[in-house]
């Protein structure tokens, strides 16, 4: 089969390849999956840098999630042969890949598979995420680099829940769409004091909440848009810089900045928040209610012009890895 792989770690473009390996079999409580696409999410090219909390085992495969159909089920698995299947685990960028039983969601005949490749990593963070801020109808709350697909996921999401929003952007290509996702509010962070803008939006008040996947001088930025008891959720690090933390503003406002990685959540709430989650995804993006736009797909054999693709700026879809 062929599968993409990385001996070294570095810049994805420069060490990824696509080579021929045996056909894997699953152990105990896995199966083999036939891939049928698999998104580039920023997470995989953390990873493939050592930048991610996952560490490569190398040589390593690459691609966190997907969709495919179950080729064979391991012992203790009650998954049938035959079933379509989003999944999540390292190696997606592949022919055939095998992955616990545990992350496997069975998807409904109507989704595309264009949709269901990316029914976890950024529909999962989003939702969880929105329900970590506490942010509730009516209130603000802010996230960076919101066009990305995961910003994207989360303007439709609060729109649907009735908060209010406000985006930051580097450039102004992508801010009709924005809007018309549901954004309530814009900042352009090169032409504008974010600080400032957001006084102005919030009559003063500040936001409740910060999303940042940036770091660096935008997080550090956005601190000082928290209002009293507001939090800030960091799930990224773009810039690959570390945000300067006002601490007088931590004291007195009584902030909370932390952390979060999907990976965890999914190990701390129950089986039953998990599901509704699930549940809530699958139905929101089988409805249409939700969209997840694809830009452009590439073969693995392709994985450099993708991954290429991927991080280019000004992208309005993701970029899909087809077997």
């Amino acid at each position: 089969m062929k599968t993409v792989e990385f001996e070294i770690t570095g810049k994805p473009a420069e060490i990824l390849r696509a080579v021929e390996r045996p056909l894997p079999e699953p152990g105990p409580g896995e199966v083999r999956v036939k891939v049928l696409a698999s998104p580039i999410n920023p997470s995989d090219i953390m990873f493939v840098q050592n930048l991610y909390g996952i560490r490569p085992q190398l040589p390593s495969g690459a691609g966190f999630e997907g969709v495919g159909i179950v080729d064979k089920a391991g012992e203790g698995v009650s998954v049938q042969p035959g079933t379509r299947v989003g999944f999540s685990g390292v190696g997606a960028w592949s022919e055939y890949t095998i992955a616990h039983h545990r992350s496997l969601i069975p998807v409904p005949d109507t989704m595309p598979d264009e949709v269901a490749a990316q029914l976890f990593v950024n529909p999962f963070t989003a939702f969880a995420m929105v329900q970590e801020s506490g942010v509730q109808a009516g209130q603000w709350l802010m996230l960076t680099a919101c066009g990305s697909a995961f910003g994207k996921m989360v303007i439709q999401l609060c729109k649907q829940k009735g908060i209010q929003t406000i985006g930051t952007v580097r450039r102004d290509d992508l801010n009709e769409e924005l809007k018309a996702l549901g954004l309530t509010e814009i900042i352009n962070t090169e032409t504008e004091n974010m600080a400032a803008r957001v006084r102005e939006i919030t009559g003063g008040a500040g936001v409740s909440c910060v999303l940042d996947a940036v770091g660096g001088h935008t997080a550090s930025e956005a601190v000082k848009c928290l209002g009293k008891g507001g939090v800030m959720l960091i799930y990224g690090l773009l810039s690959l810089q570390d945000p300067t933390i006002n601490v007088g503003l931590m004291i007195f406002r009584e902030l909370t900045i932390r952390g979060f990685w999907l990976t965890d959540w999914m190990r701390r709430v129950d089986s039953k928040t998990r599901q509704e989650v699930a549940q809530n995804v699958i139905s929101m993006l089988a409805s249409g209610q939700i969209q997840l736009p694809v830009e452009a797909t590439y073969s693995l054999d392709q994985i450099v012009e993708a991954v290429e693709h991927s991080e280019r700026h000004g992208r309005w879809g993701k970029i899909l890895v087809k077997p």
